[in-house]
C-alpha cells in the first residue's frame, strides 16, 4: 500500500492525499523539474541529496537517500541524507549513519566488497533492484547489515554515464512495502537526473584534491628553495663528522625511521636533507615540520590536516604534512616538543601508516619516511614523564648523534674559510685572509650555539672587515677582561667552570631532570657530565650542602 501525505505541495501545484501512483503527469513534471534544479544547483552533493530527499518526502515517507560509488573491487558509501536528521558540518557518511543508528562508528564500514553484493548485481543487470522486506528476503551479503541499521525496504538504482555504471542511489524505507511500477519509474528517472550531479561532484572533488595537493607541493618547494640558500653544509674532516657521514650512507637507501640527536645549531636539518637526497625518494621534495614552532591547538591540523568545519575557522579542507609526504621524506624537527596527546597519534601513524584528518573519519594511508630530530635528552624526558617510551623506541630505530662544534675543533678552520668565502661573495667584498689571533680565538671558543653561531659570527666579521682582513675581538664573542698573560683557552675554561659550579650550587648537585643543572644550562645531561669530568668539578660537594 502506498504511503499518502496530506496537503503536500509539489512545485506550485497543491496536492491532497498524494501517493506516487496518484501523481498526475503535470505534477510529476513539476516534481522532476524541481529535482532537476536541485541536482544542478551546486557541486557539494550532500546539499543536492538533501534537496532531493525533501522533495521526495512530500509524496511518501522516505526514510533516507544514499549514494554509493564504485571503487575497484569495492564500493564505498559516498553521501547520505536522512529525513528529519540535521547534518553536522564535516560529518561523513559513516558519522551520520552511526548517529542515526546508535552504532559504534567503527562498525560502519568505509568500503564494502563487490563480491556477492547487490551493487555487483545491478552493475551486471543495469536495472534497479527492489527489496520489499529485508526481514523476509535477503539475497546479498550486505543486506543483513542494512536490517541492523533499522531499514526494511529499499530500491537501488544504478548511476550511469555513457552506459558505464559508476555508482548507485538508494531509496530507503523503515517499513516493508510493495513498490509500484510508477514508483520504480520515478526512482529510475531521479537516478538518471542524479547521475550527472554525482559525476560532476566526483570530478570536482578529484580536481579539488589535485589542486590542494599541488598547492601543498608548491608550499614544500618554496620552503625547500628558501632553505637551499642556507650556506651551512656538512663541511669538515673530523672523526666525529666522518662517523655521521658513514651513518648517512648506510641508512639513506632504506625506509627506516631515523632519529637525529644533537645540540641546537649542530646541523640536524642538514643531516636530514642529506639522508633524503641519497634516498630513493629524492625525486620528491622533503616535507618539514618544526614541532616546536606550532601552537598545541594547531599541531594536529598541521600534521594530519582537517576537514571543513572541523573547528572554528576551518573554512575548507586542509591537507596535512603526513599526507603531503606520501612517497617522500617527512622531517619532524624538535620532535621532543610534541605534547603527550599528539605523541599517541604519531605513534599510531608510525606503526600503522594511517591516520584521519581532524574532524574526519576517513582513514588515509601514508608512505611517508619519517626522519626526526631533537636537542632534548629524550631518555630524561621519559623519566620525567614528558615523552612516551614506546614512541621513543619507534623513533630510535637508527639514531645519529651529531657532535657539538667544540667536539670537532679541527673542523673550525675549514668552516671559517667556507663561511668567509660564502659571505664575502654575497656582499661583494674581497677578503684576503683572517688574522691568526682571531683564528686561535675561534678554535678555542666553546661555541654554545655551535655551527649556527659560528656562521653568524663570521658574517658579522665580514661586514666589519677592513683592508681585506677578518678580525674578531674577544668582546665580540662575549669575552671581556682578559689579561694578555692569560691564554684565551684558560679564560674560557675558567668561565665555563664558574657557570657550571654556580648552577650546581643552585640545583644542589643535581645534574639531570627538569630541575637539574643540565636543564638550566640547556645541555643534554650526558654532555654536562662530560664537562664536569673534564673540568675536574666535584659535583658531590654541592649535594652535601643540602643536608
Amino acid at each position: 500500500m502506498l504511503t499518502r501525505v496530506k496537503h503536500a505541495r509539489i512545485g506550485n501545484a497543491a496536492v491532497e492525499n498524494v501517493g506516487v501512483s496518484q501523481v498526475g503527469s503535470s505534477q510529476r513534471y513539476h516534481l522532476l523539474l524541481e529535482i532537476a534544479k536541485a541536482v544542478n544547483s551546486c557541486l557539494e552533493f550532500s546539499k543536492v541529496l538533501r534537496a532531493l530527499g525533501e522533495s521526495l518526502s512530500r509524496i511518501q515517507q522516505l526514510r533516507s537517500l544514499a549514494v554509493l560509488v564504485l571503487d575497484g573491487d569495492f564500493y564505498r558509501p559516498y553521501s547520505l541524507h536522512v529525513n528529519g536528521l540535521e547534518p553536522v558540518a564535516g560529518e561523513s557518511f559513516g558519522d551520520l549513519l552511526a548517529r542515526l543508528t546508535g552504532l559504534d562508528r567503527e562498525k560502519v564500514p568505509e568500503r564494502i566488497p563487490m563480491a556477492n553484493s547487490v551493487m555487483e548485481h545491478i552493475r551486471r543487470t543495469r536495472q534497479p533492484y527492489i527489496c520489499a522486506d529485508l526481514a523476509r528476503m535477503q539475497r546479498f551479503a550486505e543486506e543483513p547489515r542494512l536490517l541492523t541499521y533499522g531499514f526494511r525496504a529499499y530500491v537501488l538504482c544504478p548511476l550511469l554515464a555513457c552506459e558505464h555504471m559508476f555508482g548507485a542511489i538508494h531509496f530507503i524505507h523503515e517499513k516493508p512495502r510493495e513498490y509500484t511500477p510508477e514508483e520504480i519509474s520515478l526512482f529510475s528517472e531521479i537516478a538518471e537526473l542524479s547521475a550527472v550531479a554525482v559525476a560532476n561532484a566526483l570530478a570536482y572533488e578529484e580536481i579539488d584534491t589535485l589542486r590542494r595537493k599541488l598547492q601543498a607541493e608548491n608550499l614544500v618547494l618554496k620552503e625547500n628553495i628558501a632553505n637551499s640558500t642556507d650556506p651551512k653544509e656538512l663541511v669538515g674532516s673530523s672523526t666525529g663528522l666522518k662517523q655521521v657521514l658513514t651513518a648517512i650512507e648506510k641508512v639513506a637507501a632504506t625506509d627506516s625511521t631515523v632519529l637525529i640527536l644533537g645540540e641546537t645549531g649542530t646541523g640536524k636539518e642538514l643531516i636530514a636533507k642529506a639522508i633524503h637526497r641519497k634516498s630513493r625518494r629524492a625525486d620528491n621534495p622533503m616535507v618539514k615540520v618544526n614541532c616546536a614552532a606550532i601552537p598545541e591547538s594547531l599541531i594536529a591540523s598541521e600534521l594530519f590536516g582537517h576537514e571543513r568545519g572541523a573547528f572554528t575557522g576551518a573554512m575548507q579542507r586542509r591537507v596535512g604534512r603526513f599526507e603531503m609526504a606520501n612517497h617522500t621524506s617527512l622531517f619532524l624537527d624538535e620532535v621532543g616538543e610534541l605534547p603527550l596527546e599528539m605523541q599517541v597519534t604519531l605513534l599510531r601513524v608510525l606503526q600503522e601508516h594511517e591516520f584521519e584528518r581532524v574532524g574526519g573519519s576517513q582513514t588515509i594511508r601514508t608512505d611517508a619516511r619519517v626522519i626526526a630530530a631533537t636537542n632534548r635528552d629524550l631518555s630524561q624526558a621519559i623519566t620525567d614523564s614528558r615523552f612516551r617510551s614506546d614512541l621513543y623506541y619507534r623513533l630510535n630505530v637508527f639514531p645519529i648523534q651529531v657532535p657539538a662544534l667544540r667536539e670537532r675543533r679541527e673542523d673550525i678552520p675549514i668552516l671559517v674559510e667556507y663561511f668567509i668565502s660564502h659571505c664575502s661573495k654575497g656582499m661583494g667584498k674581497k677578503i684576503d685572509h683572517i688574522d691568526r689571533t682571531t683564528m686561535n680565538l675561534l678554535v678555542d671558543y666553546h661555541w654554545p650555539g655551535n655551527v649556527r653561531e659560528l656562521q653568524n659570527v663570521i658574517e658579522r666579521a665580514v661586514i666589519l672587515a677592513e683592508n681585506g682582513i677578518v678580525r674578531i675581538s674577544p668582546s665580540q664573542l662575549g669575552i671581556s677582561g682578559v689579561p694578555e698573560s692569560i691564554s684565551q683557552t684558560d679564560v674560557l675554561h675558567q668561565r665555563e667552570r664558574e657557570l657550571i659550579e654556580s648552577t650546581l650550587a643552585e640545583t644542589r648537585g643535581r645534574v639531570a631532570g627538569s630541575k637539574g643543572a643540565a636543564a638550566r644550562l640547556r645541555l643534554p645531561a650526558s654532555t654536562l657530565e662530560s664537562k664536569i669530568r673534564a673540568l675536574g668539578i666535584n659535583k658531590h660537594k654541592y649535594r652535601s650542602r643540602s643536608n
